[in-house]
């Protein structure tokens, strides 16, 4: 005996109870990680004053919605609805979408078509504006774009269509309380599926981040908008903040880390403030990919307070 305790008998009724414990335990998380977690919407916010140039004083409120994924009955239009009435909530000086339109698992009850969910995105309002990149399923799903290795994409088009800009290694000024504020969004970095022509070759981006760049003065304070954050070590230091998505913030995420992010960095950029030589934000997103799985990291909308006077460095 020990601290006054008896010695435990395990019996085989023991055993066996301890097994039906854990087996509902699993049952029971698997059942939260598939029918409600990935039905939450929470609003994560920052409050940042970029290390990069931006002007003294000068606050700019982002809302970030990534990662959509329509399909039934994970994300319906009727469930986008919902988030676009919440985003337009949130008040945002602008609105930013950051790619994956489109569902991307064959787990679904129907697919939801781009003339379906772009024109309820086209509901999302600001007052600089709503403005999109690609994602890479919004070129994998695009068989007619994968053929012939470029655009125009389905996603692409249908946001057009509803007056939202996409910007494709582009940029374009907003102006902004007297200042300028550059917008910049960057081509797919995994657009382009290897094929017969593209033989033995890995996926192929369509990201021209020094082309995009240099459409941005010098000095000029900008955001740059990447559907995967895995180029944000080639960004300079005169980015003032780079939005992100992708990763779903791997899906499941426990103690801070998650087994297995689509980076080939790892849990370094899966989610979440990364300060480097300039700031990234990157997003959990909003639907699922692969398999209808969320476990500690609930879908989000992400608002950003860049240039907030009480923010940190």
């Amino acid at each position: 005996m020990r601290d006054g305790r008896s010695p435990v008998s395990v019996t085989r009724r023991t055993v066996l109870i301890g097994l039906g414990a854990t087996a509902l335990t699993g049952v029971g998380t698997g059942a939260y990680a598939v029918g409600i977690e990935p039905m939450r919407l929470a609003v994560t916010r920052y409050r940042l004053k970029p290390i990069g140039p931006w002007p003294e004083g000068l606050t700019l409120r982002i809302v970030a919605l990534a990662d959509i994924h329509a399909c039934e009955p994970w994300m319906s239009t009727a469930r986008i609805a919902g988030i676009v009435a919440a985003a337009n909530a949130l008040q945002g000086d602008v609105i930013v979408l950051l790619g994956d339109y489109v569902a991307g698992m064959r787990v679904v009850t129907r697919y939801v078509d781009a003339a379906e969910w772009a024109p309820v995105l086209g509901q999302l309002a600001a007052p600089l504006g709503t403005y999109a990149i690609l994602g890479n399923h919004d070129w994998w799903e695009d068989k007619t774009a994968q053929a012939r290795g470029a655009g125009p994409t389905i996603a692409g088009e249908a946001l057009r269509r509803v007056g939202i800009p996409v910007l494709e290694n582009d940029a374009l000024p907003l102006s902004v309380k007297g200042h300028t504020v550059w917008l910049a969004g960057l081509g797919d970095q995994l657009a382009l599926l290897p094929g017969r022509k593209r033989h033995g070759h890995p996926r192929i981006g369509l990201d021209d981040l020094t082309g995009t760049l240099a459409k941005i003065p010098d000095g000029a304070p900008a955001i740059l908008l990447a559907h995967e954050p895995d180029i944000f070590p080639q960004v300079p230091p005169r980015i003032a903040l780079t939005l992100s998505g992708h990763t779903h913030g791997g899906q499941v995420r426990l103690f801070g880390r998650s087994p297995v992010v689509p980076s080939r960095y790892g849990n370094r950029f899966a989610y979440g403030h990364v300060r480097e030589q300039s700031d990234l934000i990157t997003s959990g997103g909003l639907g699922t990919s692969i398999a209808p799985v969320r476990f500690g990291v609930p879908p989000e909308i992400v608002v950003v307070e860049l240039g907030a006077q009480d923010a940190k460095r």
